[in-house]
């Protein structure tokens, strides 16, 4: 047997294969096409305070080597979250991770004080979202700013708490070492990235948002770049995506020194790859003559 068991924050998933924020609902839209029972974690899209209706449509386009969305983090609210989503996945033997979202930090911690006594695992804080009350900038783009929110949500957070990471940014060391000062568990990266489609024929763009968040295979090489900075640059733990679709992709985010991996976009093209990433990582193992999941993580200095 391969010990495939990896700890975030003294709390003990059996793989290091998670779901990414966004891309698999909270498992019941999965759940006939994976056995939830094998993943590491399931990682919830996110939750705000109040429902949110989501931007304007169209809001996903394709991409060469992915796609391009701007959903706008469209979501029913913490109190249907409550009543529906953490009921069902309890049923699984999962690790429950809940993504959340706001627009001020009074949103954040609000939504992490209504999850203090539920049965979730994990929190992970989507710092990508724009403060209302600075202008629009996220929260994650000035390290003041997520040395703050890091701050504030751990003083009321009864589970450990994952600080998403923007790679928008000059340096994702920096903003890794503000989310450790602020007190973060674990960090988590990378979101996407900021880019725009053009439609030629219509001239005009492709999403009614102007621009949209950039995921898949293309950003995979930028992702594993500041996978490997950010774990460098602090202690915690951290949990590498970008563009994951297959085990090659999830030992090479670990190599690098993640020490769990979340997949996303591939999830709308093969619904069954995370289950395919577990079974590779385990026979990528057998084959190195590795029998700890850990001696993987962080093997290229």
């Amino acid at each position: 047997m391969r010990d495939m068991s990896v700890s975030i924050a003294g709390v003990t998933l059996k793989n290091p294969v998670m779901t990414a924020s966004g891309t698999f609902g909270s498992g019941q839209e999965y759940s006939e096409f994976v056995s939830l029972d094998r993943l590491g974690a399931v990682v919830t899209k996110g939750v705000a305070n109040v429902p949110w209706e989501g931007n304007k449509t169209p809001r996903i386009a394709e991409t060469a080597c992915g796609m391009i969305n701007a959903i706008g983090l469209q979501n029913p609210g913490i109190d249907v979250f409550i009543e529906r989503d953490i009921p069902f996945l309890k049923k699984f033997d999962t690790k429950i991770i809940v993504n959340v979202c706001g627009r001020s930090i009074e949103d954040y911690c609000e939504v992490v004080e209504r999850l203090a006594d539920q049965p979730v695992d994990l929190l992970e804080i989507n710092v990508s979202c724009p403060n209302v009350k600075e202008g629009g900038i996220a929260f994650g783009q000035k390290p003041e700013a997520l040395y703050e929110i890091t701050k504030r949500v751990k003083a009321c957070a009864s589970q450990p708490v994952i600080m998403k990471l923007s790679p928008n940014v000059t340096d994702i060391r920096v903003m890794a070492r503000a989310a450790e000062e602020g007190g973060a568990d674990c960090i988590s990266l990378i979101n996407t990235i900021t880019g725009m489609k053009i439609d030629i024929e219509r001239q005009t763009f492709a999403l009614a948002n102007r621009t949209g968040g950039l995921s898949g295979p293309a950003i995979k090489p930028v992702a594993v770049r500041m996978v490997y900075e950010a774990s460098h640059a602090v202690s915690i733990p951290v949990i590498g995506m970008g563009g994951i679709s297959c085990w090659q992709d999830a030992v090479e985010f670990m190599m690098a020194g993640a020490t769990a991996v979340s997949v996303g976009t591939a999830n709308f093209n093969n619904p069954y790859v995370t289950e395919e990433i577990i079974d590779g990582i385990e026979a990528f193992m057998e084959r190195k003559g590795l029998s700890d999941i850990r001696e993987i993580i962080g093997a290229v200095r």
